[in-house]
């Protein structure tokens, strides 16, 4: 099964810098390169959120939980966070199973995310 790769950059002050990646198909040995030479651009130091959507996602592998860790500690490293949104049962059991991600924050939509994103960014404007 392929994998196909959408990834969309929002730049305005309200998403802070906000990358959405959405993933559908099969994120596996053959295709978890591909995402991750898709992925290192993307990740510049000016990003803050790095969100993958995983509406379409069908299938992970041990490959695919590794390109999400790399990306989780690019993201740390830089300062940003990393995001799920949309993740189905079958993608959610494996990170259940594998325990490999702790600490990633997990959204049902993106609704629940601007929700979450706005009001931390109203404690970070009030601790100034």
């Amino acid at each position: 099964m392929s994998l196909e790769i959408k990834i969309r950059r929002d730049l305005d002050l309200a998403r802070q810098h906000m990358a959405t990646v959405e993933l559908i198909g099969s994120l596996d040995t053959a295709t978890a390169p591909e995402l991750e030479r898709e992925l290192l651009p993307v990740m510049d130091g000016k990003l803050r959120h790095l969100v993958f959507d995983l509406a379409g996602l069908k299938f992970i592998s041990s490959a695919g939980i590794r390109v999400f860790g790399i990306a989780r500690n690019r993201m740390k490293e830089s300062g940003g966070q990393l995001a799920f949104v949309n993740m189905q049962p079958q993608i959610e059991e494996v990170f259940e199973i594998i325990k490999a991600l702790p600490g990633l924050d997990v959204f049902r939509n993106m609704a629940e995310m601007d929700s979450y994103l706005s009001a931390r960014q109203l404690r970070d404007r009030d601790d100034d």
